[in-house]
């Protein structure tokens, strides 16, 4: 090889070096460097946490509907006061109001007032019913039972919501007969059963008076009216009874074997009877609650509670007291504290 070809053939090589060097300094550039905007556009979007749902519905949601349930409930009622009214005002309905004021005259050996073993059933029935409902909508509306309660003679094992249920349903119709035993031998009946026919006339219309707002005279420490009358009647005869032989069919305590009764008296007649029996007793309690307290709320919870005619804050505080026994019964009212009773009564598991 000459010379001359030396410098031909190696000469191109230095620049070949020289023109790789900025190259590879860019390739181990460590990441850390890039600029900030290449990293940002590159990250994944954060993912939005999801709203936790209660019965498939967000709070948010829960809110929303119960705001259009109350002003719905709110535009109903007012329709209602405007055409009660309007009814007032049709010919021969001012004379009925008239004529049938609203209640009748009881007999004048009927005693007046509240004895205190009404007073002890009222709160008895408050708190019990309260815990009844609650228990039962539980038993209703469970998928996977807390608990499992099992008798200690052997027998079927239910949940301890539904052994909850059944237990107070013992003692709510404990209280209630004893309740209809002393109203019967104190002769404090005739106050909430119908004597007279004139019970109905009376009775719609004090419904009309109270749905115009003008509301009926009340007098329930010596007599109530024909409508409080009737719909006490309907609870205490009726309805009591109704939700006490439906429960007891759908109960463990109603014999399986049983198969002339059972096909008598299906299970299913009871369930579509119980349900709707829970239903009337809700609204029973709303209605009577809010009446109590539109109607002069210190005066009727004095009746109810303290025993008295007097105006005073003696019933609202006794009542007080009873809203705050019958909530820490709800609060109470769950597997961790429920157990220890149960187990005097039967064995408790977890499944």
């Amino acid at each position: 090889m000459s010379e001359a070809a030396v410098p031909a053939f190696a000469a191109p090589e230095a620049p070949a070096v020289v023109s790789e060097a900025p190259a590879l300094r860019a390739a181990v550039v460590p990441p850390a460097l890039a600029p900030a905007k290449a990293v940002v556009t590159d990250m994944p979007a954060k993912a939005t946490a999801e709203a936790k749902l209660y019965r498939s519905r967000t709070v948010t949601q829960w809110i929303k509907l119960v705001a259009l349930l109350a002003v719905g409930a709110v535009a109903a009622a007012g329709i209602l006061v405007l055409a009660a009214r309007g009814v007032t005002t049709l010919p021969g309905v001012p004379e009925f109001l008239q004529r049938y004021p609203g209640s009748y005259q009881l007999p004048d050996t009927t005693q007046s007032g509240f004895p205190w073993w009404a007073q002890w059933a009222h709160f008895m029935n408050i708190f019990l019913i309260v815990l009844i409902i609650r228990s039962g909508y539980q038993v209703r509306s469970q998928q996977k039972p807390p608990a499992f309660w099992t008798p200690k003679r052997g027998g079927k094992k239910i949940s301890i919501n539904l052994w909850l249920h059944q237990s107070l349903d013992i003692l709510w119709l404990v209280t209630g007969f004893i309740f209809v035993l002393l109203l019967f031998a104190s002769g404090h009946w005739i106050r909430i059963v119908p004597t007279s026919w004139e019970a109905v006339p009376n009775a719609l219309s004090a419904l009309l008076q109270y749905m115009t707002l003008d509301w009926p005279v009340e007098s329930g420490w010596v007599n109530y009216n024909s409508l409080q009358q009737i719909m006490y009647f309907i609870v205490v005869f009726i309805a009591a009874p109704l939700a006490a032989i439906t429960g007891v069919r759908m109960s463990e305590f109603w014999p399986k074997n049983a198969k002339t009764v059972n096909k008598i008296y299906p299970v299913e007649v009871a369930r579509a009877i119980h349900f709707p029996t829970m239903l009337f007793f809700v609204l029973f309690i709303l209605i009577h609650v809010f009446l109590v307290f539109a109607t002069g709320a210190l005066r009727n919870l004095n009746h109810m509670f303290g025993g008295t005619d007097l105006v005073n804050w003696v019933g609202f505080w006794l009542f007080a007291a009873a809203i705050a026994i019958t909530a820490a019964g709800w609060y109470a009212a769950r597997p961790l504290l429920l157990a220890p009773i149960a187990k005097q009564f039967g064995q408790v598991s977890s499944r």
